[in-house]
């Protein structure tokens, strides 16, 4: 009997070397195309996240029926964010020139104080220049012009979620016929639409915490406003981990202005008591343990696909990863030995696949 040897593989910091090399190649493809990719997948995000409404319509009332409601419910939601968004930056950036005068007496004052504690005068004149209040105001006009580019493509979106919406009546069936000869990698499909929805739910949820509790502070607290900041505290609530900073800004800034330091230094203490907690420690762990990826992981997909894709990527980062995870390790058996390395769930124990398809039904022969 002829002696069979294994064709010599390439060595392993070659594989490496490959891989880095196509990451990055895919990477700067992502970055270039990040204009289309940001709004395709929100779209994507959306169709998942109302698939369960559609389902349980279709039991119901006729196919056209639950298409047409979802497509209401998702684009009066997409909408309603976005408004949402727009009327609390531009509501911020109407108030501030309203206490330009009050500011400037705060600023006085200051460097009033400071010439008694002996500071050099172009250190006070260097502060005076970095606390401007006509910065701010640019600055945050600057953002809502922004966010009417970003918006601009709402249309593009309200198309993809129609199409998809009316493709996703017969997508289930679909899966099925695939998973004929890819189960797992369906398998792998069906996991990261879970999880996106688990983790929308979970957002959703902390969100409404979130937003309500901050609302009735800021209300107690005399904060202009308070209903609006709640609202955006609520949006800020999908960002991982420092979503609570960008909420943070504007019933700050407008305590200070409107009531001093002391109101602006008892708003950052609430949203540190609140937010911080809830958002950037008890949020990210259920989270994590929701969709099985790392508390660490969430913080790291935040930097890495806000960096990517830009302002969506905050947004998107966990379905993201999730997606990126179900490709590279849950749809290959040969790498699910990393799940517990990205995940906060224990390791499953599986049977290695045979490394030549399945086995043979025939008896092995008899040893000697």
């Amino acid at each position: 009997m002829t002696e069979q040897r294994a064709l010599p593989g390439l060595p392993r910091i070659l594989v490496v070397l490959l891989g880095l090399a196509a990451a990055v190649v895919v990477i700067a493809g992502a970055r270039g195309a990040a204009s289309l990719i940001g709004p395709i997948f929100l779209a994507l995000v959306v169709t998942i996240a109302a698939h369960p409404l559609r389902t349980m319509l279709d039991r119901h009332v006729p196919r056209w029926v639950s298409t047409t409601v979802c497509l209401l419910v998702v684009n009066l939601l997409l909408i309603g964010l976005a408004c949402t968004l727009v009327i609390a930056v531009a509501r911020f950036a109407s108030l501030l020139p309203e206490y330009e005068a009050k500011f400037n007496e705060q600023l006085n004052q200051l460097t009033a104080h400071l010439h008694t504690l002996s500071i050099s005068t172009d250190q006070i004149d260097n502060l005076r220049d970095h606390l401007d209040l006509g910065k701010l105001t640019g600055a945050v006009t600057a953002a809502l012009s922004g966010i009417f580019g970003a918006l601009s493509s709402v249309l593009f979106i309200v198309a993809l979620v129609f199409f998809m919406t009316i493709d996703g009546s017969a997508f289930p069936s679909r899966l099925a016929e695939a998973a004929k000869a890819k189960p797992t990698l369906v398998e792998a499909v069906e996991d990261f639409c879970h999880g996106t929805r688990r983790y929308l739910l979970v957002s959703t949820v902390f969100g409404l915490i979130v937003a309500v509790c901050d609302t009735v502070a800021l209300a107690i607290m005399g904060v202009p406003a308070p209903l609006l900041w709640g609202l955006l505290a609520f949006l800020t609530n999908y960002i991982p981990n420092i979503g609570f900073i960008i909420g943070l800004v504007p019933p700050a800034v407008l305590a200070g202005l409107d009531s001093g330091l002391g109101l602006m230094l008892a708003v950052v203490a609430v949203y540190c008591l609140l937010n911080l907690v809830i958002q950037s420690a008890i949020q990210p762990k259920v989270v994590g343990d929701a969709v099985g990826l790392s508390t660490t992981l969430t913080f790291v997909s935040l930097v890495f696909w806000s960096w990517v894709i830009g302002p969506l990527g905050a947004i998107l980062a966990i379905p993201l990863s999730l997606l990126v995870k179900a490709l590279l390790i849950d749809a290959d058996p040969g790498s699910r030995w990393l799940r517990p390395l990205v995940s906060n769930r224990e390791a499953t124990t599986e049977p290695d696949p045979p490394p030549h398809g399945p086995p043979s039904s025939e008896p092995s022969p008899a040893a000697p």
